[in-house]
């Protein structure tokens, strides 16, 4: 599979179109960028891990019946995905109170919610990533009732696996954002799944092992990324 032209540069990957108008190229960047932007950096290895625990992940939920944009792992830095029409929408899983969730709502960072929660954003840099809800969606047509109910129960499912997942590593799943596409029709899972959209801290020390250590200079941060890969490649 050859790459043609570059279709899309983003904060964290680049998308390139190939000779086959059904796939895509992604190549993972390592660069790091936190508050919308506002924060920049780089995080020697990120595209790595974040390319290699995407392919894992994205694996996994296939098997659970979840499909997903992922094709195949090409290198280290580049997969091969399907050419999926990205929705507007960022949909973030909460099972914990921590970052924007906690400040929000006055709650001690740490908190465990009662209900997994569902937020959704409008995926727009210039204004910030607004939070929506279903009604704005319908009416600014972002999704369909139909697509939208899809994203939601996939989301839910999505969570219930991965949770199980990581704690059998021994990994709290706090929160994370997922991306969902249209591709031949139907509502896919696009994106990347790693410690960049994830919140994710170690089971026993509550330890930040994701992009709380670049958002926060806490230091360590190439060190737990590699730590998090290292623990979902064991068996």
């Amino acid at each position: 599979m050859k790459k043609t032209e570059m279709l899309y540069e983003g904060k964290a990957k680049k998308v390139y179109k190939t000779d086959d108008e059904k796939k895509y190229i992604v190549e993972y960047k390592d660069d790091a960028t936190a508050f919308n932007g506002e924060k920049k950096g780089t995080i020697v290895g990120k595209g790595v891990v974040n390319n290699k625990m995407s392919a894992a992940l994205f694996a996994i939920l296939e098997e659970e019946g979840i499909p997903t944009h992922q094709v195949e792992l090409l290198s280290d830095r580049e997969s091969l995905v399907k050419a999926v029409k990205i929705l507007p929408i960022e949909v973030i899983v909460r099972n914990v109170a921590a970052g924007s969730l906690a400040k929000r709502l006055g709650l001690e960072e740490g908190t465990p919610m009662k209900k997994t929660i569902l937020e959704f954003c409008y995926k727009n840099d210039a204004l910030g990533d607004p939070m929506i809800n279903d009604y704005h969606i319908a009416a600014m047509n972002f999704a369909t009732d139909e697509q939208l109910d899809t994203v939601k129960k996939y989301a839910i499912k999505i969570n219930d696996i991965l949770k199980k997942f990581f704690i059998e590593r021994n990994i709290k799943l706090i929160d994370f954002k997922l991306e969902f596409g249209i591709y031949d029709g139907i509502v896919i899972l696009a994106d990347e799944i790693s410690p960049d959209t994830c919140r994710l801290w170690d089971g026993n020390s509550n330890k930040k092992l994701d992009k709380d250590r670049f958002r926060r200079d806490l230091g360590g941060v190439e060190e737990v990324y590699q730590e998090v890969l290292n623990r979902i490649s064991k068996k």
